[in-house]
């Protein structure tokens, strides 16, 4: 801890602790349901805990609410992170990530980045134009536009979420065996993949809970060690909640667990 808020103090991690930011909102994106029905519902919301070893650095939220695009209604998509006391103190990190989704096809319509983080910051709103498999990309911080094309079917990180939530079959997954996505994300489009470990009971603040365990596979180099330091430990269940998060950075870790969450569509399983 004591060389980030070193690093924090000299302003030379900036594009790390952006990565880091970047990655606990997508990692509370990653959850799967092998119903057809959606597993979520407008009113969701959720909350992580974000630590470096034994500080409390941080918080991310998530929250499905309502909202109609070309007069047709569709998930609103907000998540939200954010440093706390000390933390905020050496580093600011004020992030907001929306996507309005298709009810019944999942893709994205529109997604919106505004970002603060140790003063760097973006300003986006990405347009998608799901006839052409294009997207409009307006940068309000540099005042330009531009137009990309993408795969059919392309996600962006937020929208990625309700995406693989519905995603089918996935409790027939076996270990080894891995699912991807074309994502878009700062102006391009990446494979993401996620390989399946195993099954494991963990415990949590609300009790014991069944997970399945998933491990993002990430680009090795300045901020994580290698390919595979990131776990993400899923509820086994409907809901399919992410439960925690561990990686294994360049300089030390970090580790995010569920702290609340409130109107899921389906019960939350707990052992006794």
């Amino acid at each position: 801890m004591e060389q980030i808020l070193y690093g924090w103090l000299i302003n030379s991690p900036i594009k790390v602790m952006k990565k880091i930011a970047l990655l606990l909102i997508f990692i509370l994106t990653v959850s799967f349901d092998s119903q057809k029905e959606d597993a979520f519902a407008v009113g969701e919301w959720f909350k992580f805990r974000i630590h470096y070893g034994f500080v409390n650095a941080g918080y991310a939220t998530l929250e499905v609410k309502d909202a109609i695009v070309n007069n047709k209604k569709v998930f609103h998509v907000v998540g939200k992170g954010y440093t706390t006391g000390m933390s905020r103190f050496f580093f600011k990190v004020d992030d907001l990530y929306e996507s309005y989704i298709d009810k019944d096809t999942q893709n994205p319509y529109q997604f919106v980045r505004k970002i603060n983080e140790g003063g760097y910051t973006k300003n986006q709103e990405g347009f998608f134009n799901l006839s052409t498999n294009k997207i409009l990309v307006k940068d309000y911080k540099h005042k330009t536009e531009n137009t990309f094309g993408i795969p059919k079917n392309t996600q962006d990180i937020m929208s990625t979420f309700y995406y693989l939530r519905n995603y089918p079959n996935i409790d027939k997954i076996k270990p080894g065996d891995s699912v991807a996505i074309d994502m878009f994300f700062d102006d391009e489009t990446t494979k993401f993949k996620l390989k399946f470990i195993g099954r494991e009971d963990i415990t949590t603040k609300f009790g014991t809970v069944s997970t399945m365990i998933f491990r993002p596979l990430v680009q090795s180099g300045r901020v994580f060690k290698e390919e595979e330091s990131l776990t993400v430990w899923i509820s086994d269940d409907e809901n399919k909640l992410p439960i925690r998060i561990k990686a294994s950075l360049a300089v030390g870790s970090i580790k995010a667990d569920l702290d609340a969450f409130k109107g899921l569509k389906n019960p939350f399983k707990v052992k006794l």
